[in-house]
């Protein structure tokens, strides 16, 4: 049954023809075969939030949908070989480039390539026996090449996360939380578990403002910390492993770790407060609040906002 209201159903039928009409490859699609993604982006985008959408408002939004992209996606659904194979031959070097950027040698980059691909082809069914791909999750309404880059990045987190490890074993019950709090969300997640930091902030200023902020805090640290930091949080080493390399006890190791993590959140809003204008009170209810309202303390979130930073290439090669 369409999501789409029935006052609106001819409006969006009109424009969804239309969309097909203006594709450059509509891969012999036609409008019934997308009317489905389509009228669901719609409701979800346009009429949950503006349910009296006028004519045009509609016409535009739909108009907005990249045509073919949206094509190539569904026709790779539907089994199209050759439109796999031109997704593939457009946009491998994309999902490796994606790859490299977020891993630590080439061999890993290939093999989160590598899952990626598996990802969006489908190795899955579902109960009755269709497959599941996260290609379903694509809307047409940005680019499919950002649209790739993300799904790197998120894959890249769902994998981190299953080996990471964080300085204080009660704190993993606290990351628990974050991950119930983002399953709980609308929409979907490409599988993942795990609170996306910038969730914290609503206002597009904060979230840049905060990650600026944490760039500046990490590039203020020594070689030897930012070096920590790369060796436990991206290569996955154990404390155990971090003091054999620099010489040092365990306990020690454990110590460092943990006076760099606060040295992070200090200088952030020290950075958020001089470099770009937050008041005390700004900062307490974007930082302080939010880490409240989580159920975890500021260490806790700013080690998720670092995990986010490495992943998403904030932190750079200073780091990496």
């Amino acid at each position: 049954m369409s999501a789409v209201p029935e006052k609106h159903k001819n409006t969006v039928r009109e424009a969804i023809e239309h969309l097909i009409s203006r594709a450059g490859n509509s891969r012999a699609l036609t409008g019934d075969d997308i009317a489905g993604r389509v009228e669901a982006t719609v409701e979800k985008y346009l009429l949950r939030d503006n349910p009296g959408a006028a004519h045009v408002e509609i016409e535009d939004f739909v108009h907005e949908i990249r045509a073919d992209d949206l094509c190539l996606i569904v026709a790779c659904e539907k089994g199209d070989e050759k439109a796999w194979e031109d997704l593939v031959a457009n946009f491998d070097s994309t999902v490796k480039s994606a790859a490299r950027k977020i891993s630590s040698n080439n061999e890993d980059a290939e093999d989160l390539a590598s899952s990626i691909w598996a990802e969006l082809y489908g190795l899955r069914v579902d109960a009755d026996g269709n497959k599941k791909s996260k290609l379903a999750y694509y809307s047409g309404r940005g680019s499919l090449a950002g649209w790739l880059r993300a799904v790197v990045s998120q894959l890249a987190v769902d994998q981190f996360r299953k080996v990471s490890k964080f300085v204080q074993i009660e704190e993993d019950r606290e990351f628990e939380n974050l991950a119930n709090e983002a399953s709980n969300g609308d929409g979907p997640h490409f599988g993942s578990h795990i609170e996306n930091p910038e969730e914290l902030y609503s206002e597009g200023r904060t979230t840049a403002d905060v990650s600026a902020a944490l760039s500046s805090a990490i590039a203020g640290l020594k070689a030897e910390d930012r070096l920590i930091l790369k060796l436990y949080y991206f290569d996955s080493l154990k404390l155990k492993d971090i003091a054999a390399t620099f010489g040092y006890h365990e306990a020690t190791a454990s110590r460092k770790l943990t006076r760099v993590q606060s040295e992070i959140r200090k200088g952030v809003e020290k950075s958020l407060k001089t470099q770009h204008g937050w008041t005390d009170t700004e900062v307490k209810r974007h930082l302080s609040d939010a880490a409240a309202s989580l159920g975890i303390n500021l260490e806790t979130m700013f080690a998720a906002l670092l995990l986010l930073a490495i992943v998403q290439d904030i932190v750079g090669v200073g780091v990496l």
